[in-house]
């Protein structure tokens, strides 16, 4: 049994989503069996929740073992995570900040899987957020994405515009008004058929950027339900996107400068069936 205080108005789902990966993995079925309850009364639907409402989730000492990250580094200054996909930023900070305090400084999409760093100090964050913005720390994802590339590796140049009304970013090959440029590098590692495994390195950071930048050219990653191609997912039957997080390298100064060139990995792997 967990239970939980709400901070501001939302829903049940997004409310599980932001602070409870465990009842996240296993909402449905909490729903199904009554084993939520708002305010003392057991609910079986997504429900409006508002700040200052307690919630109860009766999971299972089994479904509450669910992983959702293992610890890929640690010290004094900084923890990187290896987070499950399913999972999202704000409910694995929320977990972790249960063992001592700790700051955002990235995220990753709730389905992408993989390295995710914390600050534990003020210091610490600091330092990280000036090397996300100047482009000190270097991350290269790998994916699974649709055959259809016109190279075997490429840097690709385009321009990214969020639409806030539903929750998507559309790219485009000519500046337009409000957009960002994007810079996407790839490279395809191992080919079968209609899927490839492609290895990804950011030059920019933006919402989604993989994810749309591949699917705008022919090659959306399996599995992305809001990019991708709907008959190869439903082919492989991928609901989640096949993307990792996979190396991290700090090329910091200042209080991280210690971990200058240290590269991380992370544990998951895509594999190409």
């Amino acid at each position: 049994m967990k239970t939980f205080s709400v901070t501001q108005d939302t829903d049940l789902k997004d409310f599980t989503d932001a602070v409870y990966p465990q009842g996240s993995f296993c909402f449905s079925a909490l729903l199904k069996a009554k084993n939520i309850k708002v305010n003392g009364a057991r609910v079986r639907e997504n429900v409006s929740l508002s700040r200052g409402d307690e919630v109860i989730y009766y999971t299972t000492p089994k479904q509450e073992q669910i992983p959702s990250h293992g610890v890929v580094y640690e010290d004094k200054n900084l923890l990187i995570a290896d987070k499950a996909s399913g999972v999202s930023s704000e409910a694995l900070l929320f977990e972790l900040c249960a063992r001592g305090e700790l700051y955002a400084v990235h995220r990753l999409d709730r389905n992408t899987e993989g390295l995710i760093i914390f600050a534990k100090t003020k210091e610490a964050e600091g330092e990280l957020l000036r090397a996300f913005k100047n482009r000190l720390i270097d991350k290269t994802y790998i994916a699974l994405c649709k055959n259809a590339f016109a190279k075997k590796r490429a840097t690709l140049t385009a321009y990214l515009k969020k639409d806030e009304k539903v929750g998507l970013v559309k790219i485009y090959d000519e500046k337009k008004s409000g957009s960002e440029t994007i810079v996407t590098e790839y490279c395809v590692e191992e080919e079968r058929g209609d899927v490839a495994l492609v290895s990804v390195r950011l030059h920019t950071g933006k919402t989604h950027q993989i994810r749309a930048h591949l699917a705008h050219i022919g090659c959306p990653v399996l599995g992305d339900e809001k990019y991708g191609d709907r008959q190869l997912n439903a082919k492989y039957g991928a609901k989640r996107q096949r993307l990792v997080a996979k190396y991290l390298t700090i090329d910091s100064g200042g209080c991280l400068s210690y971990l200058k060139g240290k590269t991380f990995q992370s544990a998951y792997n895509l594999n190409i069936e």
